[in-house]
């Protein structure tokens, strides 16, 4: 038998080792190789090749239709994103059949990725999988199959006007118990960018206003939603990728945030082009109050996959040009200073060097400073040494003018 004879059948795909996941870009060609090793020699009929991306949705839903009869009703779709055949090995044309001599057999293959494809994605209800099949067919015997998959990754450049944009948002709630009025709680949020990476920090700006006669607690948390769509219907899900929990606040009392800090741990970019699948992410502001429901402020957010850069758009806020690296920024007072006298200007090279940023081991801990941080590099332009010597002195060529003509 031939399967006897099969020491190894594998898809090696380039630029991995062994069994590692490959990652490719949409529009990008994905190479390979397919892997033969026989102990003796074999009759072989074809090797064909086939690669294969798509989008599947499936939910199961329980319905009723009276009192006593009970069914369930299905829904699943699916989007084709990549098919691609190739044949290997073909059988000769006389209707004979290839014999390999044992050792090592290595047939390459390559094809090229569309230009839009969605990323990889494994949910509860769907899934994004793209991966490579060979079947080895020999006469009179069952097909022996080999699967690799592998991993694609759209890319979402945050460096764009629309992900570069402040969201804010604000939001009250009347707090209410037994048909009384216990005052009002008002948050207004702001973060100064749309678009962000994993492992960034998002810096929040908000002012939580307590105006009733019990303590509340402030909380942010970036939320995932995943939406499947099949047949006209939503199936959605939503967990709670990480939070933090505020200080609590006594009755009458106001909270100010500046800047406080929520890393985006690693998670996947956001899907938002797919037809039945979507990945959506948001920052949840929200506020207990006892006795009544949450207060609940929400501002989208967009996970992508190219970072910052270092000194991005200039239509960017500064905040959102060094939130990269936002350590050394800890060290900005609440306020401006005023400009100092003029005569404590100082020209010397120790004084100027003073002007840049501070190192950053010298700083010690993340951005909560206020929201309009200035750069220190440039905060002041120092006025020009003052000199009794005219640096432009007349000619004496020029003839006096006559003051009274």
């Amino acid at each position: 038998m031939l399967f006897d004879r099969l020491k190894r059948f594998s898809i090696v795909l380039e630029g991995t080792g062994g069994d590692a996941p490959a990652a490719f870009s949409p529009g990008q060609a994905v190479a390979g190789r397919v892997v033969l090793e026989l102990t003796a020699a074999a009759r072989l009929g074809a090797l064909r090749l086939r690669a294969m991306g798509a989008a599947r949705v499936h939910w199961s839903e329980s319905r009723s239709a009276g009192s006593s009869t009970a069914y369930t009703q299905s829904y699943s779709d699916q989007v084709e994103f990549l098919s691609h055949r190739d044949t290997l090995l073909a059988p000769p044309d006389n209707g004979e059949v290839t014999v390999l001599q044992a050792g090592r057999h290595e047939f390459p293959f390559t094809f090229q990725l569309p230009e839009t494809l969605a990323t990889s994605f494994e949910g509860k209800h769907g899934s994004v999988r793209y991966w490579v099949k060979a079947k080895l067919h020999r006469p009179w015997s069952t097909v022996k199959k080999v699967k690799k998959e592998f991993t694609v990754i759209e890319p979402i450049d945050i460096n764009t006007p629309a992900l570069l944009a402040p969201q804010a948002g604000a939001k009250e709630k009347l707090a209410r118990a037994w048909y009384c009025n216990r005052g009002q709680v008002s948050v207004t949020v702001k973060i100064d960018r749309k678009g962000y990476t994993p492992g960034e920090v998002i810096p929040i700006f908000a002012e939580i206003d307590n105006c009733t006669s019990r303590a509340v607690v402030p909380k942010a948390a970036i939320i995932q939603t995943q939406t499947f769509i099949a047949r006209g219907t939503k199936k959605q899900k939503k967990s709670v990728v990480t939070s933090i929990v505020g200080d609590s606040i006594a009755a009458g009392k106001r909270e100010v945030w500046h800047g406080r800090a929520l890393k985006i741990p690693p998670v996947g970019p956001s899907i938002l082009q797919c037809r039945i699948i979507q990945v959506e992410y948001s920052l949840k502001v929200c506020v207990d109050i006892p006795g009544t429901s949450k207060l609940l402020l929400e501002l989208p957010l967009v996970i992508g996959t190219i970072p910052l850069h270092p000194f991005g758009s200039r239509t960017s806020s500064v905040s959102s040009q060094y939130s990269v690296n936002l350590d050394w920024l800890s060290s900005i007072p609440e306020q401006a200073e005023a400009p100092p006298e003029y005569s404590a200007v100082v020209s010397s090279p120790e004084a100027e060097q003073s002007l840049a940023p501070p190192c950053r081991s010298e700083l010690g801990g993340i951005l909560e400073g206020p929201f309009f941080a200035y750069i220190q590099e440039f905060r002041f332009r120092p006025p020009p040494l003052y000199s009794e010597i005219d640096p432009n002195p007349p000619s004496d060529n020029i003839r006096p003018r006559c003051m009274t003509c």
